[in-house]
């Protein structure tokens, strides 16, 4: 049986930490910052725990995982 491709798009937004977990970066980020306030640009800087529900279409998406 051939190999799985992983899906490109995928394997560039998401990582993996060391138990097994997925992390994703916060949107609304890149710009139009200055009506944000200072919190919240602070938190869309860091990363968050993949929903459970979409952890079985992540699994698909990374066969190999990362």
């Amino acid at each position: 049986m051939p190999k799985m491709k992983t899906r490109k798009a995928a394997a560039k937004r998401f990582k993996q930490t060391g138990t097994g977990k997925f992390r994703h970066y916060r949107a609304n980020g890149r710009h139009i910052l200055t009506k944000k306030s200072s919190k919240r640009k602070r938190r869309l800087g860091q990363d968050a725990a993949v929903k459970s529900t979409e952890i079985s279409r992540l699994k698909a998406s990374l066969p190999y995982g990362l």
